[in-house]
């Protein structure tokens, strides 16, 4: 192979040399009166020149003989060497809305793989997820085995930034190997000079975007949100299936870019329950499993005076899934307040109130301090007005939430066995009750009680939602699920839902901790209206002869052969002296 093809236009001086020497001068007669006066002399035309046989000599094929050593040179040839590898990775978009260009994906890899390979002897593949942390999918030669590799692939992913990805990607073939990122929509640049084929087009979607429940005339009812991402308006049926038994399809129509809300009774007592709708080509959003929400009960003590009555029983309505109890020690929080006259402390976990009986003191002054805390995070304090009360006795270990200058006004109390969230001031005498920071506190510090209690609940998650789930230390919780349709797949981490729609279940020594539907909820996935088409740039093949082949290690012996016979050719047909006879015949004239 050559690196300068166009060194071979030199060849075209072959025809140029031989039609020179096709060109021949014709002669003309001198006549004379003594022969010794006709010297030898060179042809001369005298009626233009004319084609004749072509004569054979040394000028000749020292000429054709140049003409081909400086062709081969101005060409550039390369030779392949022996082991030499191009590598090759390929990051694939592990996103969901991938799933819909999956088979145009593996169209051009197999389109372009091959061309790759360049001037090497052999390929190196390497096929990587855009999710950070996974393993390669493939590492070999085989372009086939690459490609089985990617329609074994499940892509469930949300967006994901595939810098992390691409970068390994770069690590392991290298500064001189390819890095392609498969995907469906065009990126403006990508890191680590990685290139870019999309297989996308703007394409249509209608599908559920979420769930939610509530009670109305005394039955559980839900409504489900469906959704038209296309630019042209659809019509769509849909149906419940639930033990195995279908509603008739009800159809509907729904607006370019809009929104409509499905509504129905639960049927109650119900398994596998799920919302389907007319299929097209994004399928992850067009089932909704659902299940009746039951989450995990807190039962409630309360220990509060008489002063306190309003604001718990306002704390206790906006409270879900609580029921009262008439035992402290039982209980799963306790909700008391502090008399300083009988400084008991629960034994359990509470909320605890100072009372002050005393009269109020003067408004606290200087700035109010949070502490980073999963309890404060995200919530405002500065409207808070605080009058000056007794306190309770801080304890060294206890955490502190809530600063005013020096004054802790809130700390958080905890030990193995319980946590106490104390309020370092009477709640009356402030304006804590109007901050939405207090009530959200409250139902943080409620719901983390509710998280750390293992019991049983019934949730509706989305698809690789983060879970937790409370269970006992030493006993294995066992994971099991299905897909939509009842049949089981592959049971995920504990601590996580499944990837796909479908149904999932924990237990602990037969004893239930979780039930729960999981649906498809990524709006940003199943928008596919950003889609598009985009080659891969032209890989430069230059860069890939110099790596992967040698140069002609015999090219100045050929400089040398030129110059030999170039100077050959200008001695032979350079003009010789012509000598002089040294004796010349006189002529009698007398």
């Amino acid at each position: 192979m050559f690196a300068n093809p166009l060194g071979l236009l030199t060849l075209l001086a072959i025809p140029a040399i031989l039609a020179i020497h096709f060109l021949q001068r014709k002669s003309i007669t001198l006549p004379v009166s003594t022969l010794f006066l006709l010297e030898r002399t060179q042809r001369e035309a005298t009626s233009g020149r004319r084609f004749e046989r072509i004569i054979p000599s040394v000028p000749l094929w020292m000429q054709l003989l140049a003409v081909l050593l400086l062709t081969w040179f101005l060409a550039e040839p390369r030779f392949d060497k022996e082991n030499s590898v191009q590598r090759v990775a390929v990051v694939i978009d592990s996103s969901a809305s991938m799933t819909v260009f999956k088979k145009d994906a593996i169209a051009a890899l197999r389109d372009k793989l091959p061309a790759l390979q360049g001037s090497a002897s052999t390929m190196e593949l390497t096929l990587l997820p855009s999710v950070p942390g996974a393993d390669r999918l493939y590492a070999g030669e085989s372009t086939d085995e690459l490609l089985d590799a990617l329609e074994n692939l499940s892509l469930d992913s949300g967006i994901i930034d595939p810098s992390y990805a691409l970068r390994l990607a770069r690590s392991i073939v290298s500064k001189d190997g390819i890095v392609i990122y498969l995907t469906d929509t065009p990126a403006e640049a990508l890191p680590y000079e990685s290139q870019l084929i999309a297989v996308g087009k703007p394409t249509g979607n209608v599908g559920f975007t979420g769930i939610s429940f509530r009670q109305k005339e005394g039955a559980l009812t839900f409504q489900a949100i469906v959704r038209n991402y296309g630019d042209s308006t659809a019509t769509r049926s849909w149906s419940l299936n639930a033990s195995g038994s279908t509603t008739e399809p009800r159809s509907f129509d729904l607006a370019p870019r809009s929104f409509v809300t499905l509504s129905a009774a639960f049927p109650e007592g119900a398994e596998n329950v799920r919302l389907t709708l007319t299929p097209d080509a994004f399928t992850l959003d067009d089932t909704l499993p659902i299940i009746a929400p039951r989450p995990k009960a807190l039962n409630l003590f309360t220990a509060t005076s008489p002063g306190f009555a309003d604001l718990t029983e306002k704390l206790l309505r906006s409270l879900e899934s609580t029921r009262p109890s008439t035992d402290a020690a039982s209980s799963d929080l306790v909700i008391t307040s502090y008399d300083p006259l009988d400084p008991a402390l629960p034994e359990t976990h509470a909320i605890l109130f100072v009372e002050d009986p005393t009269s109020a003191g003067k408004y606290l002054k200087g700035g109010i301090l949070a502490e980073s805390h999963p309890l404060m995070d995200g919530i405002n304090w500065q409207a808070l007005l605080v009058r000056e009360t007794l306190q309770l006795p801080r304890l060294p270990e206890d955490r502190v939430l809530l600063w005013q200058e020096k004054r802790p006004l809130i700390f958080l109390r905890e030990n193995a066995s319980k946590r106490i969230l104390c309020f370092n001031f009477d709640l009356r005498l402030s304006n804590s009750t109007q901050q939405p920071a207090f009530i959200v506190l409250l139902h943080r510090f409620a719901e983390s009680l509710r998280d750390a209690k293992i019991a049983s609940q019934a949730l509706n998650l989305e698809t690789s939602q983060t879970i937790r789930i409370a269970s006992a230390p030493g006993i294995t919780v066992e994971v099991s699920a299905t897909d939509s349709a009842g049949k089981s797949v592959p049971a995920p981490p504990v601590n996580r839902a499944p990837s796909q729609p479908g149904f999932l279940t924990v237990s602990q020594d037969d004893q239930s901790l979780l039930q729960a539907a999981v649906h498809f909820a990524d709006t940003r996935e199943a928008d596919l209206s950003a889609c598009a088409p985009s080659e891969l740039a032209a890989v430069s093949n230059s860069a890939s002869l110099q790596l992967h082949t040698a140069p002609d290690p015999l090219a100045r012996l050929w400089i040398l052969l030129l110059l030999a016979g170039l100077l050959v050719a200008w001695h032979f047909t350079s003009p010789k002296e012509r000598k002089q006879l040294k004796h010349r015949p006189s002529s009698n004239l007398g």
